[in-house]
């Protein structure tokens, strides 16, 4: 065979081979491009769920945190009037007629307190469910026993409750109620005498707190003294 013929039959051969390893890697990276793009949609799939998951948890706490908010703005108590009972010369008795604020969502009393302080001492009261009278028909501060009450609760009486919402052991007042709280200040403070500044609130579940802000005269002179 011719020496030219030679060379072009081994040239062939080696463009083939090198055409062929050609392929090969062409193959090789375009495996290797389709596993880094799967791989790529996995974390795009699992980043998704995450950012999802994250959003509604988000979501559903707004929400919630919405609700307290209105319900917070929305309910609470207001102190329409407070009066003390002079006996000799020492308060012994608070009677905190309260209402709801306007618009406000019906409040159980239950979970209510009563902070009170002479600027010496404070107290905390809670409602008593012994401690109750549907009605005022002896006044004010004679209606309740209040030598049952102690330092660390109160007690309460209907003056007006239209639907019958506020009961002993559901003492819920909604916008037609005015309730009395009775308060032992011989248990709280010892009496209060004259010239004593009285601060406090009664503090719902929820909602505005009602203010109680007085300070006592410098003589007794009546039984019964309004103070706020």
């Amino acid at each position: 065979m011719p020496e030219t013929l030679i060379y072009w039959e081994v040239r062939r051969v080696k463009i083939t081979i090198v055409r062929g390893a050609e392929a090969d890697n062409n193959a090789a990276i375009g495996i290797g491009s389709l596993i880094i793009f799967i791989a790529m949609i996995l974390v795009a799939g699992i980043a998704a769920s995450v950012i999802i998951q994250t959003m509604n948890s988000l979501e559903q706490q707004t929400i919630q945190t919405s609700q307290e908010v209105m319900k917070d703005i929305s309910s609470g108590l207001r102190v329409t009037h407070v009066s003390g009972y002079n006996n000799d010369s020492i308060i012994d008795q608070l009677a905190i007629i309260i209402r709801t604020t306007a618009g406000s969502d019906e409040v159980d009393l239950t979970h209510a307190y009563i902070s009170l302080s002479d600027m010496s001492k404070q107290v905390f009261l809670n409602y008593s469910n012994s401690i109750f009278s549907d009605n005022v028909s002896n006044g004010l501060f004679d209606t309740l026993n209040s030598s049952l009450l102690t330092s660390t609760n109160y007690g309460i009486m209907i003056i007006r409750d239209i639907d019958n919402s506020c009961t002993a052991t559901n003492p819920n007042i909604n916008s037609d109620d005015m309730v009395v709280l009775i308060v032992n200040t011989t248990q709280c403070f010892s009496g209060i005498a004259p010239r004593t500044e009285i601060s406090g609130n009664i503090v719902p579940e929820n909602g505005i707190s009602g203010i109680i802000s007085f300070t006592t005269p410098s003589i007794y002179i009546d039984k019964i003294i309004e103070l706020q």
